[in-house]
């Protein structure tokens, strides 16, 4: 039969009803706040091209943390930003240095009750802003950069981080942060890969957000925006070498990637909703060219519906405050 006996618009006549018959909805636990420190701040430092986030204090972010907690977030990502920076990115494993104190000053207060996350790179923290120490030919030095990738994870895990992040597409980054975690006793430490990280155009915001060093930029490492299949080869290559939970990122631009990955990964699937779709979201708005609360909730749910598990994104405290009214 068809129409007239088939009419779809009678499971859209209510909110009660359109609730009822939803695929998917969103959960505070579904998110995860990435959130920036910086060194020696006195007060919290805005970021102009990322409207309502800032650069913490430790103050800041602790009442950030248990904010989050309150909430029910699922997690909470670290990024540190020091005030020194060298060619090796040495602040990192530093373990009174900007993250890894931040690190423990976040377990100190949440505890179990949030997943503390950490991100695992040297680009914060390199005088050059790549993730990882340079050749003497200027390229990156993918085996040079995995023993520093160790140590930090390792630095990261003494600290109380839950979850490490390798974030910076090195080739064999998560075995050999396995393989450290493992050696040290840290066994119950979580793995999650930033698996398929694409060399995207959307990152601008974030360059302000850590006050990155970077000349150039980092596509002899992250993915070709053109490639589909290969994600799926480096996310096969990270679950081979251990990976708990695996990333896309960006999400909003690759959610095709997303549902690929998702469609065939047997953990976690993350995605990370990045700082130039949050920065457009938000300019549009304040344009009037959206609704706002609208268009956020729109924009993390179609990361939900691709496949996502877990998201980060900036808007996760106020938007579960939204999920937690209604």
């Amino acid at each position: 039969m068809s129409f007239p006996q088939h009419r779809p618009r009678r499971l859209r006549t209510t909110a009660a009803m359109r609730r009822l018959v939803s695929e998917y909805q969103l959960a505070p636990a579904d998110l995860i706040l990435p959130v920036f420190i910086r060194e020696d701040l006195s007060e919290p430092r805005t970021i102009s091209s990322m409207p309502g986030v800032v650069q913490h204090t430790t103050e800041s972010l602790l009442a950030a943390a248990r904010e989050a907690v309150e909430l029910g977030l699922g997690g909470i990502m670290l990024f540190g930003i020091p005030a020194v920076r060298d060619a090796a990115g040495t602040a990192s494993l530093d373990p009174d240095g900007v993250l890894n104190r931040a690190i423990r000053d976040v377990r100190a207060a949440v505890g179990d009750a949030l997943v503390v996350m950490s991100d695992l790179c040297l680009d914060e923290f390199t005088d050059h802003g790549h993730c990882g120490v340079l050749a003497p030919d200027g390229s990156v030095d993918n085996d040079a950069t995995l023993e520093i990738y160790a140590k930090m994870a390792v630095a990261q895990a003494a600290a109380g981080a839950h979850v490490v992040a390798p974030s910076g597409m090195m080739d064999g980054q998560v075995g050999v942060i396995r393989d450290a975690l493992d050696a040290a006793g840290f066994t119950s430490v979580s793995v999650l890969a930033y698996a398929a990280k694409y060399a995207s155009a959307f990152y601008g915001p974030f360059r302000e957000a850590v006050d990155s060093q970077l000349q150039g930029d980092r596509r002899t490492y992250q993915m070709d925006p053109g490639n589909r299949r290969e994600a799926l080869h480096e996310v096969e290559l990270d679950l081979a070498e251990g990976a708990d939970i695996v990333m896309v990122k960006p999400a909003m631009s690759y959610l095709d990637i997303l549902a690929d990955v998702a469609a065939m990964s047997p953990v976690p699937v993350a995605a990370y909703q990045i700082s130039g779709e949050y920065a457009m979201i938000e300019a549009a708005a304040a344009n009037g060219w959206i609704n706002r609360r609208a268009a956020i909730e729109e924009s993390v749910l179609s990361i939900k519906r691709a496949g996502a598990t877990m998201i980060l994104t900036y808007w996760a405290a106020e938007l579960a405050g939204w999920l937690r009214n209604n």
